[in-house]
């Protein structure tokens, strides 16, 4: 008989009964061929996780010896769980009333005493004589449910919430090993959890996999992980906040600080596509375990977490606090009874989906117009089947305005109401109209698409600077299992060359979600671009004066940069800065990006805007919204209720960076010289200039008496057919806010 790597060289000192037991312990049919180690690897997709990749989360139970009443005898326990009426559907019932795949039993863990719930043969901490855990195994297999057991690696508190004795017995457990085993040090308490995981393959097969609470120098050093693996292939591992390569997924306890508070995948810090789960408690106060008390739950954090992580493509693992009798305090069970019928409403744009914007194609997710704040979800077996979900809504505005990633829109509906929505198209964002109604948790968006627009095709990538195995041409392949890595340099060029001279409208970048994008603390800063300058070239040695200099936030998702009218063969971003601090070693400098591309038109309704005019443009009048256009520097959108669209832009002027532009597509026929209106917002008189695709500046007076009630003014100026590019800016004073202005 072959045993564990930890088991040998001690048996031959053992008397005969202790090596009896010990085999019992680690399970005759377990052991087989254990020592045929293979070597560690990490399985970025297994079949084994298919029912994680599938499921939206879990529901994760604490539930032990220290749930409140607190017992200090495990036969107590375990007789006022029986007689409180425990049953495992009632848990499995509530678990699929949060629309969750999974249960994630907490009984094993350091601040509960140390409880198993099963009859365990291994003496050292409480174990129960009914089977809690098998029971609940049999009863979500026929629902299609996985139960994954936590297991801890930490005896630091063996002592806790104890006036006298401890939750651990070493010396149970070193006369049944035969050796002397301090199991309330870390590496004592390693050989002794190490007993446990094989105990329990042996017994259910059927166990989901294993919930692991950081790692154990002993489990490493005797290559538990890899083990599993080979013993029980149908288990899944994962690890809390260290990112083991031998586990499926690695989970993210619950973190404060983000804006919203409610958007927690701004804390996860692993690159997708590897399996990510975010673990957080329903009720915010309180332990993680019931402690006696029925705290409140706080719906639009607890609803806004679940949505946030399901359009990041993170596994939602939701705590909830099971008294000893297995049922939940009324106020969580109010919630579940709430949450059962709400996500049945919008469970088409929550299941079988993928995190909108990121790897997977997508339309803009994070922050918009106004204030609003969400995420977006595409469909993984329809790449033209999108929704929105807008979990705070804009202010003071019945529009949503969101970047359309190059999708070519078909058509908008509410998708509780199935209400069709007005929307428009252009200079890459999608705007979404008459919304009289938002949800207090929700808004949800049901989107249609025609397609994408394509980048350039054959567009060879380079960069100034590459780490070895991750260079540019990595982010021009369309794959992003790919990357490239700018080997901690900067500043750094990625330079595309389009093949040929042609139009360039925008860079489009994807940026590897490997950080977090809020600075919580100098250890947790985000390594993304902050500072760049675009170039254009038409032989890719005189490169000239940028043609955009710019910063982008620091946030999740795709990203745009949009550029004035330019023609050119070869286009450089020069990255000048991240935001990670030269404090965070780990990321200070560095720069990951899946994909980038180069983009050389817009979708307007549907339709790519020709440059040439060649869709016939657009006839006179027109109307633009001032936060239509491209920001540059300082100026930036707000809220204005008494503008048209609910917004102006401001902060345009008083220095060269500070500047907006808009791109407007006119019909031969209304082509040459045409009056401009202006209409903006201004105490006393400001000017902005007006230039059209670089000419000379025509000076534009605002005067007024509140910065309440937008006034105008009228100049003229030259127009083209096709696209015309119009900046507003002035470099030397304070400009007026820009509301809107139209041609005629």
């Amino acid at each position: 008989m072959v045993n564990p790597p930890s088991e040998q060289g001690t048996r031959a000192a053992r008397p005969r009964r202790r090596r009896v037991a010990a085999a019992a312990a680690v399970v005759v049919a377990l052991v087989l061929n254990v020592i045929m180690i293979s070597p560690a690897r990490a399985d970025l997709f297994n079949p084994r996780q298919e029912f994680l990749r599938n499921a939206v989360g879990g529901l994760f139970l604490h539930w032990g010896e220290r749930t409140a009443p607190q017992h200090t005898d495990c036969a107590q326990w375990e007789a006022d769980v029986t007689n409180g009426g425990w049953t495992p559907d009632y848990w499995l019932d509530e678990a699929q009333k949060l629309h969750t795949q999974y249960i994630v039993l907490a009984t094993f863990h350091s601040r509960l005493g140390y409880a198993r719930p099963w009859p365990s043969a291994i003496p050292g901490s409480c174990s129960t004589k009914r089977d809690f855990l098998g029971e609940l195994i049999d009863a979500a297999k026929p629902r299609g449910m996985k139960i994954v057991l936590y297991m801890t690696d930490d005896p630091q508190w063996h002592t806790q919430g104890l006036t006298s004795g401890d939750w651990l017995d070493s010396a149970a457990y070193s006369a049944y090993k035969g050796h002397d085993v301090d199991i309330t040090t870390r590496d004592g308490f390693g050989e002794f959890s190490y007993d446990n995981f094989f105990e329990v393959m042996d017994r259910y097969p059927d166990l989901g996999g294993f919930w692991i609470d950081n790692d154990n120098a002993y489990w490493e050093r005797n290559h538990l992980y890899e083990q599993i693996h080979q013993l029980r292939p149908n288990y899944t591992l994962s690890n809390n906040n260290e990112d083991t390569p031998e586990m499926d997924m690695i989970s993210n306890e619950q973190k404060t600080g983000m804006t919203p508070s409610y958007d927690y995948p701004q804390a996860v810090y692993t690159a997708q596509p590897r399996l990510t789960e975010a673990d957080f408690k329903l009720p915010t106060t309180g332990n993680w375990w019931y402690d006696g008390v029925d705290p409140s739950v706080d719906y639009k954090v607890s609803l806004g977490r679940l949505i946030t992580n399901v359009g990041s493509s993170v596994k939602a693992l939701m705590d909830e606090q099971a008294m000893v009798n297995g049922h939940f305090p009324p106020k969580q069970e109010a919630f579940n009874n709430f949450a059962d019928d709400y996500l049945d409403q919008i469970w088409e744009s929550l299941n079988g989906v993928e995190g909108g914007g990121y790897m997977y194609g997508g339309l803009e997710p994070g922050g918009w117009n106004d204030g609003a704040h969400g995420v977006t979800t595409i469909s993984r077996t329809d790449p033209n089947l999108h929704y929105i979900h807008v979990v705070t809504p804009p202010t003071g505005t019945t529009t949503l305005k969101l970047g359309d990633n190059g999708y070519k829109i078909k058509s908008v509906t509410n998708l509780r109401t199935g209400a069709k929505l007005k929307f428009s198209q252009s200079n890459g964002t999608l705007a979404i109209t008459g919304i009289s109604e938002w949800d207090p948790y929700d808004t949800v968006l049901k989107v249609t698409s025609n397609g994408r627009a394509k980048p350039y095709p054959g567009v060879t990538v380079t960069a100034s600077a590459s780490a070895n195995g991750h260079d540019a041409a990595a982010a021009g392949d369309g794959d992003y299992l790919t990357y490239w890595d700018n080997n901690k340099t900067l500043p750094v060029s990625l330079d595309f060359d389009l093949g040929n001279a042609d139009r360039v409208r925008y860079i489009g970048l994807n940026q590897r979600e490997d950080s977090v994008s809020y600075a919580r603390s100098a250890t947790e800063q985000s390594a993304r671009i902050r500072d760049y300058e675009v170039y254009a070239s038409d032989d890719g040695v005189n490169w000239g004066a940028p043609v955009k200099i710019g910063t982008l936030p620091s946030q999740r998702g795709v990203e745009i940069i949009d550029l004035p009218h330019t023609t050119a063969r070869h286009v450089r971003l020069r990255v000048l800065s991240t935001y990670a601090a030269s404090t965070d070693t780990t990321r200070y400098k560095r720069l990951r990006i899946d994909e980038a591309w180069v983009g050389n038109h817009y979708v307007r309704h549907g339709k790519p805007i020709a440059e040439d005019g060649a869709d016939g443009g657009a006839t006179l009048p027109i109307s633009v919204e001032g936060e239509s256009g491209v920001l540059s520097g300082s100026a930036r959108a707000d809220v204005c209720p008494g503008c048209s669209g609910g917004a102006k832009v401001r902060f345009i002027g008083n220095n060269t960076s500070n500047y907006a532009t808009f791109n407007v597509n006119l019909a031969a026929s209304a082509a040459g010289e045409r009056q401009l209106t202006i209409a903006g917002e201004v105490s006393g008189t400001r000017s902005f200039s007006v230039s059209v695709n670089g000419g000379p500046a025509v000076t534009a007076a605002l005067t007024g008496t509140t910065w309440d009630s937008p006034t105008t003014t009228t100049v003229t100026v030259p127009l083209n057919a096709g696209i015309n590019t119009l900046k507003f800016f002035n470099d030397t004073a304070n400009a007026p806010d820009l509301d809107s202005f139209t041609i005629s």
